[in-house]
């Protein structure tokens, strides 16, 4: 919605050391119509969709469940399960055999997560989607996968915790630090 000098620099990227052509599409995922239009635009550009990568998401801290405003649930909602839910609608009928669905759930999907309830409720949403939209699919040849990583380093964390616990993010994890996006 609003990094779109972070978007520029990574199609910038893409071009110029992978010889690639890179479409930036910019709106809001929470929006079917806009969901719908971004397939549309890919397809206008490429003729064909082969693989969707879902991995949008957003959160917000709350220390009860009382502090979980409906707005808030909505959002989060709308964000990491929706989005989900009408890119998929719209790109698997240009989907051919060899096809793949990426959907990013999180480790919090299993574990849950005592300040993140709704964003480890929409998580545990995802990997029962992933599932199921995996064996609706089989027979069309189209792979549907989740990926569910612990904390990684992503710019949601610094935008929705308070700096001392975004300093501490993934310090409890094996490796003792979080991950960063390309280890995904």
């Amino acid at each position: 919605l609003n990094e779109h000098s972070d978007a520029e620099e990574v199609k910038n990227t893409i071009e110029e050391n992978h010889d690639r052509n890179c479409l930036n599409i910019p709106g809001d995922i929470t929006n079917e119509d806009f969901c719908k239009k971004a397939i549309d635009k890919v397809l206008d550009e490429y003729g064909r969709i082969d693989i969707l990568v879902n991995n949008a998401a957003i959160h917000f801290e709350s220390k009860s469940l009382d502090d979980i405003t409906t707005p808030h649930l909505i959002k989060t909602f709308e964000t990491n399960v929706y989005s989900i839910f009408w890119l998929s609608k719209y790109a698997v009928p240009y989907m051919k055999r060899g096809g793949s669905i990426i959907n990013s759930a999180s480790v919090v999907a299993y574990r849950g997560s005592s300040h993140l309830m709704d964003y480890a409720a929409t998580k545990g949403a995802i990997v029962a989607f992933t599932k199921s939209l995996a064996s609706n699919l089989v027979d069309k040849g189209i792979r549907v996968n989740g990926v569910a990583p612990g904390p990684i380093w992503t710019p949601l964390i610094v935008s929705s915790f308070e700096h001392e616990k975004a300093a501490k993010h993934g310090t409890q994890v094996p490796m003792k630090r979080a991950g960063e996006p390309v280890e995904v």
